[in-house]
């Protein structure tokens, strides 16, 4: 304890024993040297990651001409995230590479969506790029601060780092309702420039007479889209602490050899 009665930077050091540490070129080595019955690149659920991507692709190259064809493959890419990791812990095939390949197919697949919005909806093109910034900076400092502090999965958050983050990556279904919810809002946004019939609820409520569906469902995901947003920017504030917390507590530790030294 320092003579204020807080905690010493440099006891909050430990060693990063959650993860074990392999050097780059060994871990290369293992890499190209793996067989066909060990290989991670060919874990099914790395496999249905590749699917996700290849949907992914078929969806922007679509996205200029055909509403129809584009929605599809995008939504089956979005649902196959929710297979490929009970795929993992079913198989026993969970892996560092699927987790990143994951993230990084979420994060370019609905930034690439976003980037339409942005052309398609001129007025909004820079909350469309706040969004993607935000998406990016966020994941990035989480990912690298659970690395740096030894974690082996970014989703392993305790409650006494935060609340939101903890109820947010622990219980499945709040992660797949607010990740789906989100990318329906945006998938919504989308549809509504094709898609300009009512579905004819006026006749039960004056108000929603013109409404057409991609209309009707953007209202309640908008919700959704605002509160995910929210949860990034926690993420984001919290991953900032972390890092800065390392940063004192290696500080510390750091005077403390020095002093040793001297």
């Amino acid at each position: 304890m320092t003579k204020n009665g807080s905690a010493n930077p440099s006891r909050k050091m430990r060693r990063r024993g959650s993860i074990d540490v392999v050097d780059a070129k060994v871990a290369v080595d293992l890499a190209t040297a793996q067989t066909y019955s060990e290989n991670v690149f060919l874990f099914i659920p790395n496999l249905i990651g590749y699917t996700r991507i290849i949907l992914a692709g078929l969806s922007l190259h679509f996205m200029s001409y055909h509403p129809k064809y584009c929605t599809l493959a995008y939504v089956i890419s979005c649902l196959l995230d929710a297979v490929d990791g009970q795929a993992a812990r079913a198989l026993g095939q969970t892996s560092k590479f699927g987790a990143v390949l994951d993230m990084v197919t979420d994060r370019c697949t609905t930034s690439c969506l976003l980037c339409y919005l942005s052309s398609v909806y001129p007025n909004f093109a820079m909350m469309f790029q706040f969004l993607i910034a935000l998406d990016f900076a966020s994941h990035y400092m989480h990912m690298y601060s659970s690395l740096v502090t030894g974690s082996r999965s970014h989703k392993l958050v305790t409650s006494e780092v935060s609340r939101i983050l903890w109820y947010y990556y622990n219980d499945s279904r709040t992660l797949f309702f607010m990740c789906a919810g989100n990318e329906l809002f945006f998938v919504s946004l989308y549809l509504m420039k094709s898609v300009h019939t009512p579905i004819g609820l006026g006749v039960y409520i004056p108000w929603l007479e013109n409404l057409t569906w991609p209309e009707l469902v953007a209202i309640p995901s908008a919700f959704v889209c605002v509160g995910k947003n929210i949860i990034n920017l926690v993420q984001l504030w919290k991953a900032s602490k972390i890092l800065v917390g390392v940063d004192l507590a290696e500080r510390a530790h750091a005077r403390e050899a020095q002093a040793k030294k001297e």
